[in-house]
């Protein structure tokens, strides 16, 4: 209700004060469009969480919130005055220790990939910080169409949520309600037309919360539920959950270096721009892209007696075969139109 209330408020100011995202080659949209739609976001969330937490049974929680708050103060900086990507990045990483060493949201088990089980806590470390970082630049990154970051937060969210309210790990239950709630009613404002982007303040609140999710999810399915609530794929299950973000963030990545160019160096290259060549519409491409991403995670889920290993493998194979698609039916219609 917060997020709801706030963001009618927001356009109207973002426009007064011009904080609106212009059109360019690069850029989805034909005009001009307010960035600050995760001021909204962050308020519904922190509010939420606030009230409904027992503190007393989470002391950890004012970690977590203290790296919430950094990453919104970059975000709505970089949101209204471009921040250098250096500082920005810096500041990623300071919310990421944050998390890491107060917090204890840590990876502390490959579960048998690679031929690794339990890690040195160094290494632990260094893993955990890394998976944080790459979480939130890949909701990030995929923030280019019409609510598509927001439906994957909202997939992330009700999927591990509902595990952590069966598994009785109710304050991320909690953490998890409260950002669905702020997306469903940001998605009311950023389904097509747009009246509003959620921007890097949004996508990196997304991509922290998912982070801390999932390494959570994979953690406590290793000591923290009964045996009957374990899900014994755990990390390939997470990874799944997380397949859009975290595919399209690889693949666009591996694209870019065998041209010889930086990974960061900016193109559209994205699996949502090659589904805009394709002439469909932003709300199309979003549906394509979580109907997707859903049943990677349904399959992952059923055939988890399988193993991680196999289970990466089949999550791999899959969006290399998306993606082989998408690139097939973009080349029948450029040779069409020629």
């Amino acid at each position: 209700m917060i997020t709801y209330i706030a963001i009618p408020s927001i356009i109207t100011i973002a426009k007064v004060k011009k904080l609106v995202d212009e059109p360019d080659e690069r850029r989805a949209h034909s005009k001009s469009i307010p960035t600050l739609g995760g001021i909204a976001i962050f308020a519904g969330v922190i509010f939420s969480i606030i009230l409904w937490t027992p503190f007393e049974v989470f002391g950890n929680l004012q970690y977590i919130l203290c790296a919430i708050v950094i990453l919104f103060l970059i975000g709505a900086k970089d949101d209204i005055i471009p921040l250098d990507p250096y500082k920005k990045f810096m500041g990623q990483i300071f919310a990421a220790f944050i998390l890491v060493f107060k917090a204890n949201i840590k990876i502390t088990s490959f579960y048998g990939i690679l031929g690794i089980n339990g890690l040195p806590d160094w290494l632990s470390v260094i893993v955990s910080i890394f998976t944080i970082l790459v979480i939130i630049n890949s909701m990030n990154l995929i923030d280019g169409v019409n609510a598509l970051c927001a439906s994957v937060g909202l997939i992330i969210c009700v999927t591990l949520g509902f595990w952590f309210k069966t598994a009785d790990q109710i304050v991320f239950a909690i953490i998890a309600a409260a950002l669905v709630g702020s997306l469903v009613a940001f998605m009311k404002f950023n389904i097509s037309p747009a009246k509003i982007f959620m921007g890097d303040t949004g996508s990196m609140l997304v991509g922290v919360i998912c982070s801390i999710l999932a390494i959570s999810f994979i953690e406590a399915n290793k000591n923290g539920v009964s045996e009957d609530l374990q899900v014994s794929a755990a990390p390939a299950l997470a990874i799944a959950v997380l397949f859009i973000p975290l595919f399209d963030t690889l693949r666009v990545f591996f694209i870019r270096v065998m041209k010889g160019r930086s990974p960061f160096a900016a193109d559209k290259q994205h699996l949502h721009h090659l589904l805009l060549e394709l002439n469909l519409s932003h709300l199309q491409v979003t549906t394509i892209l979580i109907l997707l991403n859903t049943l990677i995670i349904g399959v992952v889920f059923k055939l988890q007696f399988l193993g991680n290993i196999t289970l990466l493998w089949l999550i791999m194979i899959t969006g290399i075969g998306f993606t082989v698609v998408l690139n097939t039916l973009r080349s029948r219609r450029n040779l069409n139109k020629a």
